[in-house]
C-alpha cells in the first residue's frame, strides 16, 4: 500500500530513526551494555575483517584495524567544528560520497542529524559511534565500532586533514556498512549520497544545454540550503587530469557563489575532495584577476586560501569545463521562480520480477503493459494557477549497492505517465499501443534515481515505471510530490475471482485442437484437479456426475484460453500473458501473487506449458474457493 508523508523545508530531528542492528538494539542500549561490562564495542554486523573491505579482490598489503586511541594519543571526534577541510580522500574511489559530505558540512541542521553530537572519545566512550541516513522514505540509525583500516598506523580510507580528528572516517565506515562494504562505495553519483543525508529530491542540469539563468538557479539553491555537486564526463573508466588542473570522471562539491565588480563577474567556488589538485586558470588562488577587485572584497571571498582543494573560477569557465551539475533540494520547490509551496508526498513501493512484471520500456509493447501500474488523481490545481498541477516524480531503485557482491548493479530505468482510462483494472496492451504518454522521463539511465518536474492539468493519470530492457529485476520506490494531495492506487490492489464470468477466446479451427488436447490430457485431470479424491473413505476415487459436468465446462474454457494465448502452437504460452489468461477465466491477481505464480510455473525462457498452466489455474481456483465458498 502507498505510504503518506509531508515534506517541508526542514527535516525534523524528532523523527525517530530505526535501528539497523540484527538484534534491534539501539546505539544507547549498546553503549550502556559496553560501559557496564567495561568492554569496547565490536560490531558483529560489520566486523573488522577483509569481508567488510572488499568482495571482489584480494588486499595487496597488510591491513590492521585500529581504534583512534591506538593511532594517536588524544583523538577527538570533531576538532573546532566539522567543516569541508575535514574531508580528504583515501584509497577508495568514493569521491562522489566525499563531495556530498563536504556539502553536508555547510548545512548545520542536516549535519547534526547525520552526525549526532552525543558522542566523543572522552565522556561515555565505549568504542561505539552512530550516524543516521535516509533510505527509501525512512531514517536509519547505523552503529559502528571505531576500528578503522590502517597501513603503517595511517588511515587508508577517508580521513581528516587533522591527524587527531575522526568523525569523517567513522561516517564513511557507517555508510560502507549501510551498503554492505567499503568496495560497494566505489563509483557513484553525488546526488545519491546527498539524498541519503537529507531525504531531499534531486535535479540534474547539463551545463552545455542548461537554461540561461543557471547561475541564478544555482545561487538560489545554495541560499535555500540545497546541496550541490558537479563533474566532468569522461570516456574511459579512469580519472584523467586536465592541463587546467581539473579531473575528468571525478566528483566535486559546489560550496559558494559570488558576484564581483558590481555584479559584472560571476564566480563559483568548487572543492576537490582530494584536498589538493586545483583549477589553475582565471580566478584561481594566486591568479592576477584578484588584483583588480577591492581588497576587502578579495579578503572576504578568499579568506585564508590555501592549497586545500578548494578554488574559485568564473562561471563561464565553469560551464565550459564541467558537464553536469547535481542539486539536492530540501523541498521540491522550483529553483527558477520564487514561489514556495507546501508539498504533499505520496510513496509507492514495488518491484520488477522477470516473467511477470518486468516488461521493459515502451519499445517492448508486448510486455510493457505488464509493468506495475499506479493510478494518480490530481483533483485540485495549484493555488497560483487554476489550470495545472505541479508534480515532481522521482523513481528510485533500491539496495543496488548491496547487491554488487552478487554481480548486480544499477538497472537502466525510467517512467511514463498516461491519461488514465476509467477502467479500474490493470490496463492492457492495446491501450498503450494506441495512446501516447502525457509525460515521461527525459531518458532511461543507469542511475539510482530518475526524477522529473511536470505541470499537468487536473485529471486521472497512470504512472508506469520500467527498466529499459524487459526481464530485468529490481525493487523500487516512487515518490510523488504534488502541491495538493493526490489520490492514488496500485493496480490491481487485491486478488479476486468472478466465478460467473464467461469469456472464451474461441477462434476458427480451434475445435480440432480442443479435441486433441482433451484426448491427450484426459489422464492428468484426475491427478491434478481432484487429488483429494484418492483419500476418500470409499477409496473409489469417483466424483459425482454433476460435479464432473461443472468441471468439464470449466476445463473446456481453460483449454480454449490456453490455445488462444499459445499463438505459435508450441504447447506453451508466455508467462507475461498469464495475467490476461487468468483474467479471462475470472481471476484477477495483484502484482505480488502474480509474481509468485510466475516464479513457480514459468521456465527459463518465461514460458508456461500446458501442464503447469492447468496446475496453476486449478490451484488458484481451489484457493479462491476457500475464501469465497465457491467449489468446482
Amino acid at each position: 500500500m502507498p505510504l503518506q508523508s509531508t515534506l517541508s523545508g526542514k527535516k525534523s530531528s524528532s523523527v525517530q530513526a530505526e535501528s539497523t542492528q540484527w538484534d534491534g538494539k539501539t546505539f544507547e542500549q549498546l553503549r550502556q551494555e559496553c560501559l557496564q561490562k567495561g568492554v569496547l564495542f565490536e560490531d558483529p554486523d560489520f566486523p573488522a575483517a577483509d569481508s567488510s573491505l572488499f568482495f571482489s579482490q584480494t588486499i595487496p598489503v597488510q591491513i590492521q584495524w585500529k581504534r583512534p586511541k591506538e593511532i594517536c594519543e588524544n583523538p577527538k571526534f570533531i576538532v573546532g567544528g566539522a567543516d569541508r577541510t575535514d574531508i580528504c580522500q583515501g584509497q577508495l574511489g568514493d569521491c562522489w560520497l566525499l563531495a556530498a559530505i563536504a556539502s553536508l558540512t555547510l548545512k548545520k541542521d542536516a549535519m547534526a542529524r547525520v552526525v549526532p553530537p552525543d558522542q566523543d572519545f572522552d565522556h561515555n566512550y565505549a568504542g561505539i559511534f552512530h550516524f543516521q541516513f535516509w533510505q527509501h522514505n525512512k531514517w536509519l540509525d547505523v552503529v559502528v565500532d571505531d576500528r578503522l583500516p590502517t597501513v603503517r598506523n595511517r588511515l587508508i580510507m577517508l580521513h581528516s586533514a587533522s591527524n587527531d580528528e575522526f568523525w569523517s572516517a567513522l561516517l564513511e565506515k557507517a555508510y560502507a556498512k549501510l551498503n554492505g562494504s567499503y568496495e560497494s562505495l566505489k563509483g557513484g553519483s553525488t546526488m545519491e549520497a546527498m539524498e541519503d543525508f537529507t531525504g531531499g529530491v534531486g535535479e540534474i542540469y547539463e551545463t552545455k544545454s542548461a537554461p540561461e539563468n543557471l547561475f541564478s538557479i544555482m545561487k538560489k539553491a545554495l541560499d535555500r540550503g540545497s546541496m550541490m555537486g558537479c563533474s566532468i564526463d569522461v570516456t574511459s573508466k579512469s580519472e584523467a587530469k586536465t592541463t587546467t588542473g581539473l579531473v575528468k570522471g571525478h566528483a566535486y562539491s559546489i560550496t559558494g557563489m559570488e558576484e564581483v565588480r558590481g555584479q559584472t563577474v560571476k564566480l563559483i567556488r568548487v572543492r576537490n575532495p582530494w584536498g589538493q589538485v586545483e583549477w589553475n586558470g582565471a580566478w584561481s588562488d594566486n591568479s592576477r584577476e584578484w588584483d583588480y577587485i577591492d581588497k576587502k572584497e578579495k579578503d572576504r571571498i578568499l579568506q585564508n586560501s590555501l592549497e586545500d582543494g578548494e578554488f574559485w573560477m568564473e562561471f563561464e569557465d565553469f560551464k565550459k569545463n564541467y558537464d553536469k551539475v547535481e542539486i539536492c533540494n530540501m523541498t521540491p520547490d522550483a529553483l527558477d521562480d520564487d514561489t514556495k509551496r507546501h508539498w504533499a508526498v505520496s510513496v509507492f513501493e514495488g518491484n520488477w520480477i522477470r516473467g511477470s512484471t518486468a516488461g521493459g520500456c515502451r519499445n517492448y509493447i508486448d510486455t510493457f503493459w505488464t509493468n506495475p501500474q499506479f493510478r494518480l488523481q490530481l483533483e485540485d490545481a495549484d493555488d497560483d494557477d487554476d489550470d495545472v498541477c505541479s508534480v515532481v516524480i522521482a523513481l528510485m531503485q533500491k539496495n543496488r549497492r548491496k547487491l554488487r557482491k552478487e554481480g548486480l548493479d544499477l538497472e537502466t530505468i525510467g517512467f511514463a505517465v498516461y491519461e488514465a482510462p476509467d477502467d479500474e483494472t490493470q490496463v492492457e496492451k492495446d491501450f498503450f499501443r494506441y495512446h501516447p504518454s502525457k509525460a515521461r522521463s527525459r531518458t532511461y539511465i543507469n542511475m539510482r534515481e530518475v526524477s522529473e518536474r511536470f505541470t499537468l492539468p487536473p485529471g486521472k493519470y497512470l504512472l508506469v515505471p520500467t527498466t529499459y530492457q524487459p526481464h530485468q529485476e529490481a525493487d523500487f520506490i516512487i515518490r510523488i510530490f504534488s502541491e495538493k494531495k493526490a489520490d492514488k492506487a496500485i493496480f490491481p490492489e487485491q486478488a479476486h475471482y468472478d466465478s460467473g464470468q464467461k469469456k472464451l477466446f474461441i477462434v476458427q479451427d480451434q475445435t480440432s485442437h480442443l479435441k486433441s488436447w482433451l484426448l491427450f490430457r484426459r489422464q492428468i485431470f484426475y491427478l491434478v484437479v481432484f487429488p483429494e479424491r484418492r483419500n476418500q473413505v470409499d477409496n473409489t476415487g469417483m466424483i459425482e456426475f454433476q460435479e464432473f459436468k461443472v468441471f468439464w465446462e470449466k476445463m473446456k474454457n481453460w483449454i480454449m484460453l490456453f490455445l488462444a494465448f499459445d499463438t505459435d502452437r508450441s504447447g506453451k504460452m508466455s508467462s507475461y500473458e498469464l495475467r490476461s489468461a487468468l483474467k479471462a477465466a475470472g481471476m484477477q491477481l495483484n502484482n505480488q501473487l502474480l509474481q509468485l505464480v510466475g516464479l513457480r510455473f514459468a521456465d527459463d525462457t518465461f514460458n508456461i506449458d500446458f501442464d503447469d498452466y492447468l496446475t496453476c489455474i486449478v490451484r488458484l481456483e481451489n484457493m479462491f474457493s476457500k475464501f469465497t465458498g465457491h467449489k468446482i
